[in-house]
C-alpha cells in the first residue's frame, strides 16, 4: 500500500500519557501525505506527549493509531528504529552532538539507520545541507553556528531518510522572529515538495503568518480545525 492511499498518521480514541497520568483522551486524527499542520495549546497541555507518542518515545496504551503504516498499538521495541527511519523528528534543544562536525553530526545518524557506502553518505549529507542552505558548514563544529544555524543543521538531519512527515518540537521556540522567519520558509518548502509536517508551537504569529490547519490541545482533548472553529490567541 502507498502512502498517498493511507494516512501518513492515523489515530482513532488514543489516550495520551504522562507518567500514569492521562493527559489527553479520545484523540482521533488523519494527516496525510504533503498535510503541513499546527499542534498548539498550553504548557502541560500534551502536545509534547502526543508527539512523543506519534514517534514511539511514550508507548501506546489505549487506542488504535498508525504513523508510516507502522501500528503503533502492536509496535515491538525492535520495530522502533525501523519507523522512525519513516519520520523526521526536530527538538527545540537542537540535541546535536558538540565534540564531533557538522558532517560526523549528520553520519552519525546515516550509520546508525543502516547507511555503510562512504560515497553514498557523504552524498546524502551533501544533498540535504544543500537544501537547508548551509552546504559549506559541514566541517563546522556546531558551537561555531549560530542558533539559526543549528536548527537548520537539526531539519537536514531529520531529512536524511527522505522521511515521509516530520514531527517538529517547538522548532522556533529559541529563535528570534527574523530567523524564526526563515525557518518556517524553510519548513513550507519542505512541506511543499511532498513532506507532511506536524508542528507543535506556541507561537499564534507565525500561525497568522503561514496559516495552515490546527490541531488544539485543550481540557484533555484535541480539537481539529478541519472539523470546528475555535480561538488561537486564548489558547497559548
Amino acid at each position: 500500500m502507498s502512502f498517498s492511499s493511507s494516512p501518513v498518521v492515523s489515530l482513532r480514541d488514543v489516550a495520551v500519557y504522562q507518567d500514569v497520568n492521562t493527559v489527553l483522551s479520545n484523540v482521533s486524527f488523519d494527516i496525510d501525505k504533503g498535510d503541513f499542520v499546527y499542534l498548539v495549546g498550553r504548557t502541560g497541555s500534551g502536545k509534547s506527549s502526543l508527539l512523543k507518542t506519534l514517534y514511539a518515545d511514550l508507548p501506546l496504551l489505549s487506542g488504535v493509531a498508525a504513523v508510516a503504516d507502522f501500528k503503533l498499538n502492536k509496535l515491538p521495541r525492535k520495530q522502533v528504529p525501523y519507523l522512525r527511519r519513516k519520520v523526521g523528528i526536530i527538538f527545540q534543544d537542537f540535541q546535536l552532538l558538540f565534540d564531533r562536525t557538522v558532517a560526523e553530526n549528520l553520519s552519525f545518524v546515516l550509520r546508525a539507520t543502516g547507511w555503510q557506502d562512504k560515497s553514498r553518505i557523504k552524498q546524502r549529507i551533501s544533498e540535504v545541507l544543500m537544501r537547508v542552505g548551509l552546504d559549506a558548514a559541514a566541517s563546522k563544529m556546531p558551537h561555531q553556528l549560530s542558533g539559526g544555524e543549528q536548527q537548520r543543521i537539526v531539519i537536514a538531519r531529520a531529512l536524511l531518510n527522505e522521511p515521509v512527515i516530520l514531527f517538529a518540537d517547538e522548532p522556533t521556540g529559541n529563535l528570534d522572529p527574523i530567523v524564526a522567519d526563515g525557518i518556517m520558509q524553510l519548513f513550507m518548502e519542505i512541506n511543499r515538495s511532498g513532506t507532511a509536517v506536524l508542528m507543535a508551537t506556541h507561537n499564534y504569529e507565525i500561525i497568522h503568518r503561514y496559516p495552515k490547519r490546527v490541531l488544539k490541545c485543550e481540557h484533555g482533548k484535541v480539537l481539529d480545525s478541519q472539523v470546528e472553529e475555535f480561538g488561537l490567541v486564548t489558547g497559548f
